[in-house]
């Protein structure tokens, strides 16, 4: 293996694993691997509590960096497992360490019973309570209702719908998500249906207007 003194500024070289271990305690130190897929392996001679307070606090930062809003639409009518399954995109994003729109939008004549569309954000802010608290509470805006949710703290997160994978399973997945592909598909399929209905009510009211005005 090869091993690395510290930051890394003292290269001792290629050493067998007993000389390593024997140097690492002579200076009162830890012999961790830190890259075990190497050729040779690569490990360093640190203070193993220091170490893992640094990688901790670096891996905090990164997720803080990449911090992205994702999206889940909802609406009134929708099936069960349409709503297990969006649960689990939203916890999956959630557990990335995503911010998460939830939006509910009403068509036609759902928009008089606005009050099941309140009803459903509630039901869909208490399942993510384990994942999520919320940082704006369902308001109406227009025919949506928006609500906006930040992550807890890694160590508090406890998803129910979603099956967090392995790192391996990640990494042959490659860099898009499963979720974040079916997201934009269900963008896609809703903004579809939107000017499908907004085309109808332009077409039916301009059917109904030589009606009213004989009336």
């Amino acid at each position: 293996m090869r091993v690395i003194l510290g930051d890394g500024s003292d290269n001792l070289g290629v050493m067998q694993t007993r000389d390593a271990v024997a140097k690492a305690k002579s200076l009162g130190l830890d012999l961790v691997e830190v890259a075990s897929k190497a050729d040779p392996p690569v490990c360093r001679i640190v203070d193993y509590g220091k170490f893992k307070y640094e990688q901790s606090k670096k891996k905090k930062e990164g997720a803080h960096k990449r911090q992205k809003l994702k999206e889940i639409k909802f609406r009134v009518r929708i099936e069960e497992h349409d709503y297990h399954v969006k649960l689990a995109h939203a916890e999956e994003f959630l557990d990335h360490g995503d911010k998460l729109r939830i939006q509910l939008q009403f068509r036609g004549r759902e928009n008089a019973h606005r009050e099941l569309g309140f009803d459903l954000m509630e039901r869909v802010k208490e399942d993510l309570k384990t994942m999520a608290h919320v940082d704006l509470e369902p308001r109406l805006t227009g025919r949506n209702i928006t609500m906006m949710m930040s992550p807890l703290p890694e160590h508090q997160r406890k998803p129910k719908f979603y099956h967090r994978k392995s790192e391996e399973e990640r990494a042959e997945e490659g860099e898009v998500s499963a979720a974040e592909a079916a997201e934009a598909a269900d963008a896609a399929a809703i903004d579809a249906e939107d000017a499908a209905e907004e085309e109808s009510a332009d077409t039916t009211a301009t059917e109904e207007r030589p009606e009213e005005a004989k009336a």
